[in-house]
């Protein structure tokens, strides 16, 4: 089954935006092991909550705003796809991302779309 990590952390106001490589080099090797494990399906860094936009359709209207959806203490920083055994297998997986010493791995199952067997047809 598929799971998704996602990652967790404190922003501060003066965080940097990281390059592909800076981010690799931050997993301390996690992606590298996972993808010769035959685990790694996709990963990504997201830039600092200041970047983001939200959207909104509430009667017809859309309504844009800067910033993220909800303030919080911890910041959505990043995901991380893997192919896990089961839930046992992907928190061990998780306990392996340097994040999670000091912010929080959510894990969730990912129910693919074709999951839903064929599209209607008509």
């Amino acid at each position: 089954m598929n799971y998704m990590l996602l990652i967790y952390r404190r922003e501060s106001p003066d965080d940097p935006m990281m390059t592909a490589e800076q981010a690799l080099h931050a997993c301390d090797g996690l992606t590298e092991r996972l993808h010769a494990a035959g685990k790694h399906i996709s990963s990504g860094v997201l830039q600092p909550t200041c970047t983001s936009t939200s959207l909104r359709l509430r009667d017809g209207k859309r309504l844009v705003t800067d910033g993220p959806f909800a303030e919080t203490r911890e910041q959505l920083a990043g995901y991380v796809m893997v192919y896990a055994t089961d839930l046992d297998d992907a928190l061990s997986i998780a306990s392996e991302h340097p994040v999670a010493k000091f912010g929080t791995v959510e894990i969730r199952p990912v129910l693919a779309l074709n999951d839903f067997g064929p599209a209607p047809t008509g």
